[in-house]
């Protein structure tokens, strides 16, 4: 945590919202389409303060770390705001792990403080004991409305460097240790502008909607170009997606743009409806977090004719945007992942560093003012991702001949399963502790709902004794969140290796892909 005298202080994201809150203190800021709260600038404004307030007299200082834990809501949006406020670092914890999960975010953020909601607040509790440097707990739905009563209600401005850490994203590497991504008021701040630049501005101050939570980057950096803007932001629930309801509260609020991941979109195409619906407010649908078919995208483009279809691609530890694929690409370019954002310098590499030429597979590197400031607290995880001083993404694309690139494949074996990552080698490190498991790989298998869903290859310790299904997913519900836990299992003699030991997961998919890997499928109550 940096801090800067007021005169010459950098902007932080919180200021953004005290901005409106004296310019159009009436407009409206959030619409919580869960709910039915609605709240104008200024009312969330007096919130947000109220609750920075009660956090420093918390004894919370600039540059603690404050763990928020919760579905979509806007009072979970006023949070994250009131963190950033405080001078804290804000930490969204996902709401689908497990307690020993969660435990660990808490302890290796170093948070004194955990703000909860109703719907996870026993998961929190569950936690606590494994963190024990949590000193305050605040309940979304429970304590948090006597909170913001008894606080202070003046607005104090706190001189907080924009080159100071805004919020800590966890992230997996192949190592399956989650890992801190340090995002900085500054590395936001100019992702928005990039994105509003790249993009074409809103034209007026817009509606937006994202269909992803709100503790994943999508849902942290989505909302602040409308925010930016002094817009509309409204937050749909972030459990049961049910594509009737979310087309009616985009007829309903106006929605001008966008987001949803793929298998989103496939359940609001395959609505009839979505064609004789009023959806005239809209200029923006777009996509990302995971891979899309050309037949998605066609789709997309023929049922919302009069919007823009845009292609977003990236990662946490980039803000999350690198590139893009305009709605002008998006027949002639289908597929691609568009050419790089503002703000954001691109190479596409080998092994050594060198630059392929276009055409040739590399893996594609960034620089600039977007991407992460490093790793918390892990300096040689930081190291090995700057190496050469370029963030190495770990995706594999190609170049064509106009500049446009296509993602090949992921060199780190991760899984994108309904806009959730799922690594491999964390989800391989708790298969692997079952007493009849001798070996096991993961690899993502292609599926209709959800994109990708990961099947474990298992080779068991006695062949006369395997493994069920039942039992590995037993194992699993301990350690993994329900989303990470494999969808199937297959069981065989020996996993293909290379010569150096490596396990040749090409080959697994390729046996899955011709249907000589029999798998046995986990109960669907399991895994829903």
């Amino acid at each position: 945590m940096t801090t800067a005298s007021i005169t010459g202080r950098g902007m932080t994201l919180s200021d953004i919202a005290a901005r409106w809150a004296r310019v159009t203190p009436e407009a409206e800021f959030l619409v919580d389409a869960g709910s039915g709260v609605r709240r104008t600038y200024a009312r969330s404004d007096d919130r947000i303060t109220r609750l920075a307030n009660a956090l420093t007299a918390e004894g919370v200082e600039p540059g603690d770390r404050v763990a928020v834990l919760g579905l979509n809501s806007a009072d979970l949006l006023e949070t994250y705001l009131a963190v950033l406020r405080a001078g804290a670092i804000c930490v969204p914890v996902n709401f689908r792990l497990v307690a020993k999960e969660v435990a660990y975010a808490l302890v290796d953020s170093g948070a004194v403080v955990a703000v909860a909601d109703a719907a996870t607040e026993a998961l929190l509790r569950d936690a606590l004991p494994d963190a024990p440097g949590v000193r305050r707990t605040i309940t979304i739905g429970g304590d948090l409305e006597d909170v913001l009563a008894a606080a202070d209600p003046a607005y104090r401005e706190l001189a907080v460097g924009d080159d100071a850490t805004a919020f800590i994203m966890y992230t997996s590497g192949t190592t399956g240790a989650p890992k801190g991504a340090m995002l900085t008021h500054r590395n936001l701040f100019l992702h928005a502008f990039s994105t509003t630049m790249h993009l074409g501005g809103p034209g007026g101050p817009g509606v937006w909607l994202s269909g992803t939570p709100l503790v994943h980057i999508a849902g942290v950096a989505g909302f602040l170009p409308s925010l930016f803007a002094g817009g509309v932001t409204v937050v749909p629930p972030s459990t049961g997606f049910d594509p009737d309801g979310m087309l009616a509260t985009l007829e309903r609020e106006r929605v001008t743009a966008c987001f949803f991941v793929p298998a989103q979109w496939a359940a609001i195409c395959d609505r009839v409806g979505a064609r004789d619906r009023d959806l005239s407010a809209l200029r923006k649908c777009s996509w990302g977090a995971a891979p899309a078919s050309d037949a998605l995208l066609r789709t997309m483009i023929d049922t919302f004719p009069d919007a823009e279809i845009v292609t977003s691609f990236g990662q946490t530890e980039c803000s999350p945007v690198t590139t893009t694929l305009r709605g002008e690409d998006a027949v002639r370019k289908i597929g691609s992942v568009g050419t790089p954002m503002i703000n954001v310098e691109v190479r596409v590499v080998d092994d050594d560093m060198r630059d392929v030429a276009p055409g040739e597979v590399g893996e594609i590197v960034y620089r600039g003012p977007l991407v992460m400031s490093g790793y918390w607290n892990k300096p040689d995880e930081t190291a090995e991702a700057f190496r050469g001083g370029w963030f190495h993404s770990g995706d594999l694309v190609r170049q064509d001949p106009d500049g446009y690139y296509y993602v090949v494949d992921r060199k780190k074996d991760m899984i994108i399963s309904g806009g959730e990552n799922i690594y491999c080698a964390e989800v391989e490190n708790v298969l692997a502790g079952h007493p009849q498991v001798a070996d096991v790989a993961l690899i993502g298998v292609a599926d209709e709902r959800w994109g990708e869903t990961p099947l474990a290859v298992i080779v068991p310790r006695d062949p006369a004794d395997p493994p069920t299904a039942e039992a590995i997913d037993d194992h699993c519900r301990e350690h993994l969140a329900r989303y990470k836990r494999p969808r199937r299992i297959a069981v065989v003699d020996q996993l293909p290796r290379n010569a150096t030991g490596k396990v040749q997961k090409t080959v697994l998919r390729e046996r899955d892909r011709a249907g000589t890997l029999t798998a046995e499928a986990v109960a669907p109550e399991a895994v829903s």
